[in-house]
């Protein structure tokens, strides 16, 4: 699964410690979660596009390699 959460963090001037604190998660996390090496429960998902004021698929994509 792809994701453009580094590129919302840059639009809203949002460190990854201050989005870890708003979802409720450590920083090492949110880090894990761009970096494609986490992939966040559906709940933590929600969290951070509401935090974002956008629909969890604008930030948070299938891949092809995530349907085999």
């Amino acid at each position: 699964m792809k994701n453009l959460l580094k590129v919302e963090r840059a639009k809203q001037n949002i460190t990854q410690a201050e989005l870890a604190v708003r979802v409720g998660v450590s920083r090492q996390t949110i880090n894990s979660i761009e970096i494609g090496k986490y992939v966040p429960s559906t709940l933590l998902a929600l969290k951070i596009a509401s935090v974002f004021e956008v629909s969890l698929n604008h930030i948070f994509m299938l891949e092809e390699s995530d349907w085999s």
